[in-house]
């Protein structure tokens, strides 16, 4: 028994010294050194004063801010300690009654819009934590944000066009718009 015992524990120490220590803090270190914004949440600040993530949404409710993508976190959105989706499948009733709930939310916000609603605000992302929207997103929204902010519509879409995001690489992915970024961009617009 003890040929087997003293190996096992050697190995178990050994491991545990490698996994649980060296591996995270060379992992932390490189990545404080190479990426020390992203490794420290991406903060954004305003005045001294940390107002969210570049990398986790943020729920806006007032029509005259941006609004972000459905959170799937429950009970409270966007929160990263419950990151999922909500897992209901494209022929679930509850996924079409939450969207059809969702769909008449942005109408009764913004009822003179007639316009096709851009899935991405009826529909949680994977993670239910996205801080983006799509283009097409944010321009369906900028004319209730200019009208309950009382700003010509031109000027709002122009914060959109100038805060979208291009395809990573060039070609990965579609155009989006921080939500948060936009949001901060219209306050000091509106001042």
């Amino acid at each position: 028994m003890n040929t087997q015992l003293r190996p096992a524990l050697t190995l178990f120490v050994l491991l545990s010294l490698i996994t649980g220590l060296a591996y995270p803090l060379a992992v932390t270190g490189i990545a404080q050194t190479l990426f020390p914004r992203q490794a420290n949440g991406s903060l954004v600040e305003r005045n001294g004063q940390p107002v969210g993530s570049g990398l986790i949404g943020q729920a806006f409710t007032d029509p005259g801010h941006f609004w972000s993508r459905p959170s799937a976190t429950a009970p409270t959105p966007y929160n990263a300690a419950n990151s999922g989706g909500s897992n209901l499948a494209p022929t679930a009733p509850a996924l079409a009654e939450a969207v059809q709930a969702r769909i008449a939310a942005l109408r009764a916000a913004d009822p003179g819009n007639t316009a096709p609603v851009p899935v991405d605000l009826v529909t949680a992302s994977a993670s239910g934590l996205d801080p983006h929207i799509s283009r097409a997103a944010a321009d369906y929204q900028a004319a209730r944000v200019a009208r309950a902010r009382g700003l010509p519509v031109p000027a709002v879409s122009a914060l959109v066009a100038q805060h979208t995001e291009g395809r990573w690489l060039g070609f990965v992915g579609e155009p989006r718009v921080n939500v948060l970024a936009l949001n901060l961009a219209l306050e000091g617009l509106a001042r």
